[in-house]
């Protein structure tokens, strides 16, 4: 058996090889945009993006493109992929060839973590896609349901509140971590919405966080497929492990809301939502489609929104008067004696804009979630095969100094200015089919919390020098260390924190 399979593994190289110069040759009678030099058979340009492996792929492919154009038509092993970076190239994937870059390319984080390319994010553009997109938009992420959900968000952003009150004391700086203190809010929010129960279980947040480091990861596997032959498949084989736990949790978490509903009236949750279409029509909605449709919720709902919310607070200490005009805006609109509710976000402008600007600098997704083409199409005059994965550097775009005033300096004024406004130069939710349908329920969650944490206290950095804004690794953007902090309560609202 063994020369066997080394004539195999010998055959199979050769024969990559072979393609790598056809793909050459293809590419003089092809107008395809430009690519880099120094493409390497079998692996075309993954060189240059494992050549720094902690650095976040969003930071290579915008080195890569302000030195070679902003967009680009690479080889990731056996897939061609095209890069875009200017505003009018995205726009023009996402408006004009919508429909044929609507579809998703087959990864393995998709197949191990997205229940075989079952869920709302990984699955493949047709009738099955739309039907989840439907159940997303009109029955679980309606504006009545969050609506009808603030009161959650409210519960738990008291809860939050009270636990940094019942810590700290009111006559000196307390410190905190609140990267962990953010994310169980987050994680308990989305949880109480889509369950009705709170999760106190540490190994349940470590999956989320694996995954979407996992999924965000640049995986070899995905690119030279044939490598597993070696035994060189770990991220792979971290995938099916993970991924069998979550299908395992979620099964258990629909089993027990299916038998809590037929012995006891609750609050309607978003499980229940999808169990009721369940018994309306079993054939269309499997426990297959409930179990992904509540991992894409509580996912993305948890991670992106905690994130920004870590990153907005990062920003803010080291802007104390962006701070202190944040909390003045509060203390206008809202006054001392109450706390803030999801009714006043509308009237708190600047609040809105550090949310913005935090996204711009920040975005959750950095390359949005990579498209597919379908069929051939055209981009800025050059053609597009079939087959091509699409990556949109939506970070280096809403950095861009050519489309953006001091494109790097945190300045939430910029968008009272008008800045972003045109075209699609500030976009962090994505755009076109494919847009994500929670910015509403995201942009309610980060407004009430950070809104609530400038009204109740007092920041400070822990020390003189500015807060880290190194950038980790992951399909989120995750700040590389915790955010830790100086806090203490305002003695205006002592009054209000003493009766949570």
């Amino acid at each position: 058996m063994a020369p066997l399979y080394y004539f195999i593994a010998l055959l199979t190289i050769t024969l990559l090889v072979l393609l790598s110069g056809h793909r050459r040759r293809r590419r003089r009678h092809l107008n395809l945009p430009p690519t880099i030099p120094n493409s390497l058979p079998i692996i075309g340009h993954l060189h240059l993006i494992f050549r720094q492996p902690h650095q976040p792929l969003h930071r290579t492919l915008t080195s890569l493109s302000s030195t070679y154009g902003p967009i680009l038509h690479l080889h990731f092993g056996s897939r061609p992929v095209l890069i875009v970076s200017s505003p009018s190239a995205a726009e023009e994937c996402l408006t004009t060839n919508d429909i044929i870059f609507a579809n998703r390319p087959l990864l393995l984080s998709a197949k191990y973590l997205g229940f075989n390319h079952s869920i709302l994010g990984a699955a493949p553009y047709g009738p099955y896609w739309r039907n989840l997109r439907r159940i997303a938009t009109i029955e679980l992420l309606s504006t009545s349901r969050i609506v009808s959900l603030a009161r959650i968000r409210a519960e738990e952003t008291r809860s939050l509140l009270r636990s940094l009150f019942s810590t700290a004391a009111a006559d000196r700086w307390n410190l905190a971590e609140m990267k962990t203190s953010i994310k169980n809010l987050s994680l308990n929010t989305m949880m109480r919405m889509v369950d009705g129960e709170k999760y106190y279980d540490e190994r349940f947040w470590l999956m989320v966080e694996d995954a979407f480091k996992l999924s965000g990861s640049s995986s070899v596997e995905d690119f030279v497929p044939w490598i597993t032959w070696f035994g060189v498949a770990a991220t792979k084989r971290r995938m099916m492990r993970l991924g069998k736990e979550l299908d395992e949790r979620f099964q258990m978490m629909v089993d027990e809301r299916r038998r809590r509903r037929r012995s006891v009236v609750e609050e309607k949750t978003l499980v229940d939502v999808m169990l009721a279409l369940q018994e309306e029509e079993p054939e269309r909605y499997s426990d297959e489609i409930i179990k992904g449709m509540l991992w894409v919720l509580i996912a993305a709902g948890t991670e992106s929104s905690s994130g920004t919310m870590e990153w907005a607070l990062s920003l803010l200490l080291n802007h104390p008067k962006t701070l202190q005009k944040a909390r003045d805006e509060i203390d206008f609109h809202v006054g001392r004696d109450r706390l803030i509710t999801d009714s006043d976000l509308p009237h708190l402008h600047y609040l809105q804009n550090i949310i913005k600007e935090t996204l711009r600098l920040y975005p959750a997704g950095p390359l949005l979630v990579p498209h597919y083409s379908s069929t051939d199409c055209t981009v800025e005059g050059y053609n597009i095969p079939g087959g091509t994965m699409l990556l949109i550097n939506v970070y280096a775009i809403q950095r861009d100094p050519k489309l953006w005033k001091e494109a790097e300096s945190f300045k939430p004024e910029r968008f009272d200015e008008g800045e972003g406004s045109e075209g699609f130069q500030f976009f962090p939710f994505g755009s076109g089919r494919r847009k994500c349908p929670g910015e509403v329920m995201a942009n309610r969650m980060m407004g009430m919390t950070l809104g609530a944490l400038v009204q109740c206290f007092e920041w400070e950095r822990v020390g003189e020098e500015m807060v880290d804004l190194s950038e980790g690794e992951g399909l989120t953007l995750p700040k590389l260390f915790p955010l830790e902090i100086k806090y203490k309560p305002r003695e205006v609202m002592m009054n209000v924190l003493s009766q949570l």
